[in-house]
């Protein structure tokens, strides 16, 4: 989820593509109104229905927003610009670069949840109980290969072959790594 910062920041880098400085101050001006706005409505608990979202959320946007107006406001002051370009702003174009990796690392990160997700519902996990006996071969033959006693037994399974009356066998095999 992005912060209310990265909510201003994109918007208003999207919003302002190509305004001139007049129109610059009259979204600083709207969003310092909206700040106060949603500011005494979010202290008075109030609902914004048609938003679908926290009153809290949306006055810490709005004073987010307004804030970045200025900035784009003082950097247009600053550089002497008539009309806003995003690739020229480093700043903006340095977070929407930075939103941009945070959320190809988030799409990343999903997707190995996802395969990792569905490996495991191909794989069983389980836990086994043995006899004393059948415990003491499966240890003796894990020590030999220099195994975990879990892996033999996953090794035992991938060998197991059904006959036609649903009988198992396992052919003779060595544990190894």
């Amino acid at each position: 989820m992005w912060s209310t910062d990265d909510v201003a920041r994109d918007s208003v880098r999207r919003q302002g593509n190509a305004l001139t400085a007049a129109v610059v101050a009259e979204r600083v001006a709207e969003a310092a109104v909206r700040e106060r706005e949603t500011s005494k409505q979010a202290l008075l608990g109030d609902t914004f229905c048609e938003y679908e979202t926290e009153p809290e959320r949306l006055a810490d946007i709005w004073a987010a927003k307004h804030m970045e107006w200025q900035r784009v406001r003082d950097l247009m002051t600053q550089s002497g610009w008539s009309r806003y370009e995003p690739e020229l702003d480093l700043q903006s174009s340095q977070w929407a670069q930075e939103r941009g990796q945070q959320r190809q690392a988030t799409l990343s990160a999903h997707a190995a949840h996802l395969a990792r997700r569905h490996d495991e519902r191909d794989g069983l996990r389980t836990e086994l109980w043995v006899s004393a006996r059948a415990g003491r071969l499966i240890r003796a033959a894990a020590d030999r290969a220099g195994l975990q006693p879990a892996e033999v037994l996953a090794q035992l399974a991938e060998r197991v072959v059904v006959g036609k009356d649903g009988t198992l066998s396992v052919p003779p095999f060595s544990p190894s790594r």
